[in-house]
């Protein structure tokens, strides 16, 4: 098991975000975490990530306990958050919004060889390597975000929300960079409104509501779930 989450309990002030959720990720998966608006699927990942800290519980990453650990360190573990939102550096180029994701310390001598790996799953950046990240397009912002968390050279991608906003044919691009990447060797923990592209795309899914996991299982099974295709799907 490379990512274990241990009876997680996260508040915000005095609110609680989170009740004591369990999940697990295994090294070479894809797994998704599924939920409306507000259930508690971004506080899981920047939990993850060290944005914020649990109360209660504990992470676990291939042996290390992560939920102590600063955010820089987790990165230097070997974790990339690509956040909701993108938040790239609008003022700087493309380029050098690759190169600020590649500034942990066993990033840096790949930091070359990383670059091409990004450009081959992104062309259009390449193209667009000099042009300032805030004049790209949805789409581009997106692969830009990726990208950037792809040069950290990570074991582990999360991913919130990575098609939200974007037009149909680049949210199937995006979902086929996610498939190469996991198939590179890259296990991906992904939050995705997108129902049925995060289930076709993932191995296994947990489903959050109110800041617990209320439905897990193999993603194939999931997708044929009633209960989730009702509450989901719009009972398709």
């Amino acid at each position: 098991m490379l990512l274990d989450v241990q009876d997680l309990s996260v508040y915000y002030d005095d609110i609680r975000a989170l009740w004591g959720i369990s999940f697990d990720v295994e090294e070479g998966e894809i797994v998704a975490i599924l939920g409306s608006n507000g259930a508690g699927k971004t506080t899981t990942l920047k939990t993850i990530s060290g944005v914020l800290r649990p109360r209660e519980g504990s992470i676990t990453f291939d042996g290390m306990r992560l939920d102590k650990m600063p955010s820089h360190k987790i990165v230097e573990a070997g974790i990339a958050h690509v956040p909701e939102g993108r938040r790239l550096f609008p003022m700087m180029t493309v380029y050098e919004n690759l190169e600020m994701g590649s500034i942990a310390p066993h990033a840096r001598p790949k930091r070359a060889e990383t670059l091409q790996w990004v450009f081959k799953l992104f062309p259009r950046l390449e193209e667009r390597q000099q042009q300032l990240a805030g004049t790209l397009s949805g789409g581009e912002q997106q692969m830009l975000a990726i990208g950037r968390g792809l040069m950290s050279q990570p074991r582990v991608l999360i991913l919130d929300e990575p098609s939200l906003g974007l037009a149909p044919l680049i949210v199937q691009d995006v979902f086929r960079v996610i498939r190469e990447v996991n198939e590179s060797g890259v296990t991906v923990l992904l939050v995705e409104q997108n129902v049925q592209q995060a289930l076709r795309v993932a191995s296994r899914a947990y489903v959050i509501e109110n800041g617990r996991i209320v439905l897990s299982g193999k993603a194939d099974d999931l997708l044929n779930d009633p209960q989730v295709r009702e509450a989901y799907l719009g009972g398709l």
